[in-house]
């Protein structure tokens, strides 16, 4: 009978349930993370304690050697903690090795590098690097995304448009691999682990250090808001943008309906001018962010505002982009804000641990959470794909440019016509939420988008839950020097899964079923 009334209470009072336990649950941890953390930075331990902590992972790796390399290898960081609304089931038969590294290492201002480890997050690096006049020039969104994370999977931004993703701002990376060795890769050094490990899911080794670029932080962006009212303007406006990376240090669009968007272009600047007010959007009691943003298309008018350099970075982490309003409806109220706004966002893995098996079916039927990477010249098309198959907004649009090296080495590539031409643009098209299509059913509609993004020769994110077989999966991502590189590697593919085991429904399961999962075992 209890256990009867709390899945009624975490279906149908969620938000209730969010607010009086995840949130001061989600409060206390960060606090703790944050201190932790600040401490380990300010008085040095970092850099000394990181050899240690790489021996350790060497140990464990010959260990398991020494044992007859009976089970495959992954880290021992819990599954609940991945920005996936799915957990990785494979943790719970494989190998697990702890890595425990969450901490800075060393800032290079003469070279203009930071050296960090893996589990060190967005939110820590932005509070670290802006008091002392640097950020990443790639600094995808949400506080908690780990550099390892984003660099093993994918990182986006709405200056990927100037920079690349976050693997084309790594300047090297220290893995060490299943023979139990520590190599340094870089484009001079061990040159093909280093173009393979970016989308790699830890199948290549076990990333222990990123040397990323850093760039001079300046104290505001100023931001314009356009509103635009029919798709041909929406594209019209958002291409032009991106395609002039010189202007623009930031390029965004959030779509509100088929014809609707603001576009949002940001540039990094030291003193506000009399053109706009400042806006200090971080602040607890503020509106979220994409709120904030529709006001200009209501009111059917453009503008300009200053925000301070952090709340731009982190502006939708508060809300989840929009998701938090599926979560806690009544969040954005004005006296929620007031009062509750300093403890936002709850955590993801209280989130996901509470899943019901009726929020879990009603889950899989009619929600989604999608990131689809297209092509720039097909963002017409993808959004009106969008609009009759789904439904769903507001959408969020982040431009990307996907560079290739002269090997042509890695996952994904740019864009190549039927003519050769090469078009390093694309396009992020962020689908969050429950689609207004009438008799919509997830399970039905995800394959098909695959196939419309396989067909357009784009990419889906692989955080995300993804129907695709093994063979279009192959077909999706280039898989030809990885496979070679795995045979090469000693001990690679006994220790390793595939990427498609790992992000496929054989490595992943909806939270509710890895409860299950974890009582049998």
């Amino acid at each position: 009978m209890t256990s009867n009334w709390f899945e009624y209470i975490l279906t149908h009072h969620r938000g209730l349930f969010a607010t009086i336990v995840l949130l001061p649950v989600s409060a206390v941890y960060d606090a703790y993370r944050t201190v932790r953390r600040q401490l380990a930075w300010r008085f040095g331990r970092a850099p000394s304690q990181h050899a240690r902590r790489v021996a350790k992972v060497v140990r464990q790796i010959k260990d398991w050697q020494d044992q007859g390399c009976r089970e495959k290898l992954c880290t021992a960081r819990s599954g609940w903690k991945s920005m996936s609304e799915l957990v990785p089931k494979y943790k719970l038969t494989h190998h697990r090795i702890a890595l425990g590294m969450y901490d800075i290492l060393e800032l290079d201002e003469q070279r203009g590098t930071i050296r960090v480890e893996p589990q060190v997050s967005m939110g820590q690096l932005s509070r670290s690097l802006i008091p002392q006049g640097w950020i990443l020039p790639v600094v995808p969104e949400l506080d908690d995304l780990t550099v390892g994370g984003l660099i093993m999977g994918f990182g986006v931004e709405t200056s990927s448009h100037k920079y690349g993703l976050i693997q084309h701002i790594c300047e090297s990376f220290e893995i060490v691999t299943a023979e139990g060795k520590l190599l340094r890769c870089s484009k001079t050094e061990n040159a093909e682990l280093y173009y393979l490990i970016p989308w790699s899911h830890g199948t290549l080794g076990f990333l222990v250090a990123a040397e990323l670029k850093i760039i001079p932080a300046r104290q505001y962006v100023r931001l314009h808001y356009q509103p635009v009212y029919t798709l041909a303007e929406m594209v019209d406006v958002f291409e032009k943008s991106c395609r002039e990376p010189g202007q623009y240090d930031f390029v965004e669009g959030l779509v509100y309906s088929q014809d609707t968007a603001v576009i949002l272009r940001g540039t990094l600047i030291d003193e506000p001018a009399s053109d706009g007010p400042i806006n200090a959007l971080g602040r607890w009691f503020k509106p979220w962010f994409y709120r904030h943003a529709a006001s200009y298309l209501r009111e059917r008018r453009s503008g300009i505002e200053y925000l301070p350099l952090r709340d731009y970075l982190h502006r939708h982490t508060r809300s989840y982009f929009w998701a938090m309003e599926e979560i806690i409806p009544f969040g954005n109220h004005p006296l929620y804000r007031a009062l509750l706004g300093w403890a936002l966002p709850p955590s993801i893995a209280l989130l996901k641990y509470t899943e019901t098996e009726t929020t879990r079916r009603l889950r899989e039927r009619l929600h989604v959470v999608q990131d689809m990477l297209m092509p720039i010249r097909h963002l017409k098309k993808s959004l009106q794909y969008f609009a009759e198959h789904y439904a769903i907004y507001p959408l969020w649009l982040s431009p990307m440019a996907v560079y290739d090296n002269e090997r042509q080495l890695g996952f994904i590539h740019p864009y190549r016509d039927e003519d050769g031409a090469v078009d390093e643009l694309f396009v992020d098209i962020g689908v969050y939420g429950v689609p207004r299509k009438a008799d919509f059913d997830n399970r039905a509609a995800l394959p098909l988008l695959e196939k419309f993004v396989i067909e357009n020769h784009g990419y889906q994110a692989l955080y995300a839950q993804t129907t695709l077989s093994r063979e279009d999966f192959r077909t999706m991502f280039d898989h030809k020097d990885y496979d070679r590189l795995r045979e090469q590697l000693p001990y690679c593919r006994q220790a390793y899964d595939e990427v498609y085991d790992k992000v496929s429904s054989q490595g992943r399961a909806a939270p509710a079923e890895i409860r299950k999962l974890k009582v049998r075992n």
